[in-house]
């Protein structure tokens, strides 16, 4: 009874924190403004792990826009037909508005220009880092290799709920050093791409977890703060930057330098937005 009790009282603790999955790093980023809540709520139709998704996520955490959130799944193509005429995401639904809309960048410029969603523009212009973009250009492949298998091999993710929905993402996503046309296009059989994700997942995968290790080091150098990779304070350098780091996260075995990992769990409580690690592979 006594160890019910601790435990009862420790997941009610658990609850009333902000959705992050580590405290490796003190949260210091500025309080949240007051929470806006319209009726009805806005929806968001998302994949979880979709960085464009991830990005309209974060910037309505950051302004305290509550939400609904509608996770797609990855073989579902009549839902977001019927809302913009094609299979994409993310997909911004107001019905106050009669609105509906694609596209991450315009979804969060036109919500952060609105005065009924909180203080207007409270996020700062893109700088063009072009230090950035090219460190995240020159990851590209080493990232696609060690997450995309990981994505439908957790079995957790809210869109890789059925095998079809896996499939559909394998079917369409290559594998390096496979090329988009060549996977997609070309006379590959699918037992074949399953075959290549297989074997991805089941190579031991601490050479590239190395090498991904020494590059976040060469970003931690390029990281502002905390709290913003640039700086000024918080930015569509930020919405596009940690919404591509967050997918790092599903990684086992990655060792975050100290002002990155920071950032990482400073964002995520700010933008309520959880990261990856406890289910990490």
């Amino acid at each position: 009874n006594i160890l019910k009790t601790i435990m009862l009282k420790l997941v009610s603790f658990l609850l009333l924190l902000p959705a992050v999955s580590s405290f490796s790093a003190p949260t210091t980023v500025a309080p949240p403004p007051p929470k806006v809540v319209l009726s009805p709520l806005p929806t968001l139709h998302v994949y979880d792990h979709c960085p464009f998704c991830v990005r309209v996520r974060l910037a309505f955490g950051y302004k305290s826009i509550k939400h609904n959130i509608n996770f797609l799944a990855n073989d579902d193509i009549p839902t977001p037909t019927a809302l913009v005429g094609k299979k994409i995401a993310p997909i911004y639904q107001f019905q106050q508005d009669d609105l509906v809309m694609a596209e991450s960048m315009d979804i969060i410029k036109l919500v952060d220009s609105d005065t009924r969603f909180g203080q207007t523009d409270c996020i700062l212009p893109a700088s063009d880092r072009t230090d950035i973009k090219a460190w995240q250009k020159s990851v590209q492949v080493l990232l696609r290799t060690l997450q995309r298998p990981r994505y439908v091999a957790t079995g957790l993710l809210p869109e890789f709920q059925t095998l079809d929905a896996r499939h559909a993402f394998i079917k369409g996503h290559q594998l390096p050093p496979y090329e988009k046309p060549e996977w997609k296009e070309g006379d590959m059989s699918m037992d074949l791409k399953l075959k290549l994700y297989a074997e991805a997942m089941a190579s031991d995968p601490s050479s590239l977890v190395a090498e991904l290790n020494e590059k976040l080091k060469e970003l931690d150098d390029m990281v502002h703060c905390e709290n913003c990779c640039s700086g000024g304070g918080f930015s569509y350098d930020d919405i596009d930057l940690w919404a591509r780091l967050r997918s790092i996260t599903i990684v086992k075995g990655v060792v975050w330098p100290k002002k990155l990992r920071a950032y990482m769990d400073n964002l995520s409580a700010r933008g309520d937005v959880p990261l990856y690690d406890e289910m990490a592979l």
